[in-house]
C-alpha cells in the first residue's frame, strides 16, 4: 500500500481547522461574548474584557470610580452565573493611580493585612479612615461581602481600586 503525503496533509490541516476553529467559535460566541455584553450593560463599567479558562474565568474591567464596587461584582455574578457555570472568577480592576496614592496604600498595608489576618474586617475601614488624614484630600470608600473586601481611594482626579480576597491564605498574592 503506497502512502500519498498530499491527500494526508490536506486531511490533517482540515481537521486541525475544524477543531481548532469550533474551539474558538464556541468560545468566542458561547462564552466571550455574553460575558462582555452581561458586563457591559452593568451602569459604571466603561470597558471590559473577559477570558475563558476550562477552570477560571478573567474580567478585566475599567469602571467610573464613583461607583459601589461591590455592586458591579455582585452584579457580574448573578446576572453571568450561567456563563461561569462554577468556575472561578479572577477581576482586574483598571485604576488610575499615581505616586501618592500608591506610597500611602503602601503604609497603610501593614494595618489591613493585620486585619485580614485576624479577620477583623470591621477594622480595616476604621484604620484606613485614621490613616486618609495623611493625605489631605484623599477619599476612602470600603465595602465587604462573602468573598472580598473592596477599597476605593480617589485622590484628585486619580483613584486606585483594591479587591482583598477573605481567605487568609490567599493574602500573599496582592
Amino acid at each position: 500500500m503506497k502512502f500519498r503525503p498530499i491527500p494526508i496533509l490536506v486531511s490533517l490541516v482540515i481537521s486541525f481547522s475544524v477543531l481548532f476553529g469550533g474551539w474558538s467559535l464556541y468560545n468566542s460566541y458561547a462564552l466571550t461574548n455574553p460575558m462582555t455584553d452581561i458586563v457591559s450593560n452593568i451602569d459604571g463599567v466603561n470597558d471590559v474584557n473577559a477570558t475563558f479558562d476550562p477552570d477560571q474565568v478573567t474580567i478585566e474591567l475599567s469602571i467610573d470610580p464613583n461607583i459601589s464596587l461591590r455592586d458591579v461584582i455582585q452584579q457580574i455574578e448573578v446576572d453571568g452565573e450561567s456563563v461561569i457555570n462554577n468556575r472561578e472568577v479572577k477581576y482586574h480592576i483598571q485604576d488610575d493611580s499615581n505616586d501618592k496614592i500608591d506610597q500611602w496604600w503602601s503604609s497603610s498595608l501593614f494595618d489591613v493585612a493585620q486585619a485580614m489576618e485576624n479577620q477583623q474586617y470591621g477594622d480595616i475601614p476604621l484604620e484606613l479612615e485614621q490613616r486618609k488624614q495623611e493625605l489631605e484630600g484623599l477619599e476612602v470608600k470600603t465595602e465587604m461581602d462573602d468573598h472580598h473586601v473592596y477599597v476605593q481611594l480617589k485622590f484628585d482626579e486619580h483613584y486606585k481600586v483594591i479587591i482583598l480576597p477573605r481567605t487568609p491564605a490567599e493574602l500573599e498574592v496582592w
